[in-house]
């Protein structure tokens, strides 16, 4: 099998090159992927494979059926990129202005197609289904994952596991990382909006002065994870954008401020949520003030089935070599992959993508991002392989 798997890899090697690079010239943002789609769509049209179903107007599932009773399993990959103008110089970059496939969906969506490939080549090797989604929305929310689980897609499939990968720059082409248990936080946005009086900054004792209310807000809330959160949870707030529209002489009548939370405790996350807007709305009407506080639940954190995992990370190490798999730390970014966490065992590894030699060392979401497309070959061997070894390890 494995040696089946490695071969078909590299057969198809060129042409899921090509299907990248053609994804990543043309960029799509989320819930708009509809050439992405359609692109992908014909691909599978001109190898004989059907679409089965459409989710949330761009995503779509295929299913390799083996004819043969037994489980079914699922993999995932995300459409979507970023609004992000490229700085890369390569023949295939991104010719949408302003977007940009900055975060390696273009590489998901590659490798998957060239997994169904592989897949639907050894029909014969297993027994049950293999689902295979293609999702929308993986960068904004409520997240593609958590509408397509709304239509019905966990129902309409009951996989038995799911298995997705991630680009990760850190590790050198040819390297997989692999964590079981809790891996990834939860996400949520949090959009203040402190109102004051504003009027002339030369007679401050005639106005309710918003900028330093938020101050006051801003400083406040980082003690809540230094003085509130348990110390054995992650935890990380963070503020990004403050907009007074004042001026050097202008106090300005409103102040917004926007900030994410992350964490890995569902009972701590509603407690801080709480403690977010008793702070900032008591000092604001402590100042004279308000304080409108809206939080955007966003994604859960993601839990990696230690029985999946272990599956998963044993085919990568039968297949690559023990010496290039790798144990990951927790990370405090967020994924809507956690949806599908909820509704079934899932393991969420990570594809090594760098080559500093090369000068390919840019973290994702940055506009020089890059992959060096060897990685195409592991990723799709990599998805084609573990999903057989899982497959074989539930019938």
């Amino acid at each position: 099998m494995k040696e089946k798997v490695r071969e078909l890899s590299q057969k198809y090697f060129e042409e899921i090159k090509g299907i990248r690079e053609h994804l990543h010239m043309h960029p799509e943002l989320s819930f708009q992927e509809f050439e992405t789609s359609k692109y992908l769509k014909q691909k599978l049209a001109d190898w004989g494979i059907s679409v089965d179903k459409e989710w949330v107007k761009t995503g779509f599932s295929v299913v390799v059926d083996s004819g043969k009773k037994g489980p079914t399993i699922a993999l995932r990959a995300d459409l979507d990129a970023l609004p992000i103008q490229e700085q890369n110089d390569t023949s295939y970059r991104s010719k949408n202005d302003g977007v940009m496939h900055a975060c390696g969906h273009d590489v998901h969506s590659s490798c998957m197609m060239g997994a169904i490939k592989i897949i639907a080549e050894l029909k014969d090797e297993f027994k049950g289904k293999i689902a295979f989604f293609f999702q929308a929305g993986e960068e904004k929310l409520p997240g593609g994952a958590s509408l397509m689980i709304k239509e019905g897609i966990m129902d309409h499939y009951q996989p038995k596991a799911m298995i997705a990968q991630h680009v990760f720059p850190e590790f050198e082409v040819g390297n997989f990382g692999f964590r079981e248990g809790m891996y990834m936080a939860s996400a949520d946005e949090i959009y203040l909006t402190v109102k004051g009086v504003g009027g002339h900054a030369a007679l401050p004792h005639k106005v309710v002065d918003p900028i330093i209310i938020s101050a006051s807000i801003l400083t406040e809330l980082q003690k809540i994870t230094s003085r509130f959160a348990p110390p054995t949870i992650p935890t990380v707030l963070s503020f990004g954008k403050i907009e007074g529209k004042g001026a050097t002489n202008v106090i300005p009548s409103e102040v917004k401020i926007e900030g994410t939370l992350r964490t890995m405790n569902e009972e701590w996350r509603g407690k801080f949520h709480q403690k977010i807007e008793d702070i900032a709305k008591s000092i604001a009407t402590a100042m004279g003030g308000d304080c409108e506080v809206d939080i955007q639940k966003g994604y859960p954190f993601l839990v990696n089935d230690e029985r999946t995992t272990e599956t998963c990370r044993a085919a990568a190490e039968e297949l690559f070599g023990p010496e290039h798999v790798h144990s990951l730390d927790l990370r405090m970014t967020a994924e809507d992959f956690s949806f599908f966490s909820q509704h079934c065992p899932v393991c969420f590894y990570r594809l090594g993508v760098g080559n500093k030699s090369k000068g390919i060392e840019y973290s994702v979401h940055h506009p020089k991002f890059d992959i060096d497309e060897n990685a195409l070959n592991n990723g799709m061997e990599s998805m084609s392989y573990l999903a057989l070894q899982l497959l074989n390890s539930l019938s």
